[in-house]
């Protein structure tokens, strides 16, 4: 169990800086629930982390880990917002969180985690993961549920900083180019988030009474947060076009992540261009809701706009 000891060493300073934050007071606000859950979760991790208790499956501390993660972090997230992000340091704030759930990930290439399983399953796993071009990606301790809601709330997370700070318009004429990086990053985390998993390909193999569904798989379409995935990133897309300046159109290249150190995620290459990736977003997003999900209560009047002003001014 060298794996579980490995995780445990790991484990241990990030537990203290999680209980510290805790431990921080705090002004009214957020969502006293989710704090109360991270709590529970870290008071557990503490406890399977004793000595003794070493046992433990290195997926069972991870996952847990990351759920306490989600859930403080959600907390904290959840003041900023009410609070409209108020003060010179809110953003620096979001870089904190965008850091603190962007760990979970770097624990795992931290500790090099993998679970024991079979040779077969092994010779499976390299095919399979060398024809996706995702070698090195966690998915062995981390689920898939898990990294979609790590990168889907550090999307949305710079996407509400972003609505927020767009409204400012004396603080964005003299920090263009860090709106920017915050509407790349985001865009990038969504897209990531969306990227997970695979479009069901629907063929004579595979019959599903209900098309509508059918449809959405088929689109990447899983929940109601793939769905939002798509129109915030298109809108983010829309922002970058509008408030960054013609000259700004360059396709947006995702080096360093607005977290502003190693722990975060880095881009394998180049995003596509606002403008293409915007239209596309936006153009799905209006089709889902207008045609599977009509009548289900998404709106479309504000991604239609959005979509009328990329084809009109950016033709």
């Amino acid at each position: 169990m060298a794996e579980a000891g490995s995780a445990v060493s790991a484990l241990r300073p990030r537990l203290e800086a999680l209980g510290r934050r805790l431990a921080a007071p705090r002004v009214a606000g957020g969502d006293g629930v989710f704090l109360a859950k991270g709590s529970a979760a870290l008071e557990k991790l503490k406890d399977l982390c004793k000595e003794g208790k070493e046992k433990t499956r290195p997926s069972v501390l991870l996952q847990l880990y990351t759920q306490a993660v989600l859930d403080i972090t959600y907390f904290e997230e959840s003041q900023l917002v009410e609070e409209d992000f108020a003060g010179e340091s809110s953003l620096q704030k979001v870089k904190e969180l965008i850091c603190i759930l962007s760990d979970p990930e770097d624990l795992v290439r931290e500790c090099s985690l993998n679970e024991e399983v079979s040779t077969n399953v092994i010779l499976w796993m390299i095919y399979f993961l060398a024809y996706r071009s995702i070698l090195f990606q966690p998915i062995n301790i981390l689920s898939t549920d898990l990294l979609e809601c790590l990168y889907w709330r550090k999307g949305a997370l710079l996407y509400m900083y972003c609505h927020t700070a767009k409204e400012r318009s004396e603080w964005l004429q003299g920090n263009i180019a860090l709106f920017k990086k915050c509407l790349n990053d985001g865009v990038h985390y969504l897209m990531k988030m969306l990227s997970f998993r695979c479009p069901l390909h629907l063929d004579g193999d595979v019959l599903l009474q209900d098309k509508d569904t059918a449809r959405l798989l088929s689109e990447g379409i899983f929940s109601d947060t793939h769905l939002l995935a798509m129109m915030y990133s298109g809108e983010m897309c829309y922002w970058g076009l509008k408030y960054c300046g013609e000259e700004k159109q360059e396709s947006p290249k995702m080096t360093e992540p607005v977290s502003g150190s190693d722990l975060g995620c880095r881009s394998q290459g180049t995003l596509a261009d606002f403008l293409e990736l915007g239209k596309a977003m936006l153009t799905k997003y209006v089709a889902v809701c207008e045609g599977p999900l009509k009548d289900q209560g998404w709106n479309t009047t504000s991604a239609k706009q959005m979509l009328c002003y990329l084809r009109k001014t950016h033709t």
